[in-house]
């Protein structure tokens, strides 16, 4: 079981670093609850676009990932160079860097509740 969620995690990772949205839209339940309000696969994707408009090197680098019967809880470090508006913020050019906190529940091979926790405060103070 846990080999087989780490395979489908680095799976969704590198959707996610890919920045494709499709992609990680087919790892969602139809009804996926984030931050415990349901929402459809794609719009749970396409919240992503304005991130990557403005940062479109991001990238998450998983640096610990734990694994048990049902769920996935991953720690990374997520980076980028502000390179378009973000915020009302116009592109600086600035490195960003913060860390994430993401914890996936799995039904049946897909991703059906994620809780996700990002200082994206400090990204904007990393900008301004």
């Amino acid at each position: 079981m846990a080999a087989d969620y780490r395979a489908l995690y680095q799976a969704y990772l590198k959707c996610c670093n890919d920045h494709d949205f499709d992609g990680m839209a087919s790892f969602y339940t139809p009804t996926i609850k984030v931050n415990d309000a349901t929402m459809d696969p794609a719009a749970v994707a396409a919240q992503f676009a304005p991130i990557v408009s403005a940062f479109p090197d991001w990238h998450w680098d998983m640096r610990h990932i734990v694994v048990d019967t049902e769920y996935i809880s991953v720690h990374f470090t997520v980076t980028g160079t502000h390179r378009g508006v973000f915020e009302g913020i116009e592109p600086t050019g600035r490195r960003v860097s913060v860390s994430e906190f993401t914890l996936y529940r799995v039904d049946n091979g897909k991703f059906a509740e994620v809780w996700d926790l990002a200082d994206m405060g400090k990204v904007v103070r990393q900008i301004s």
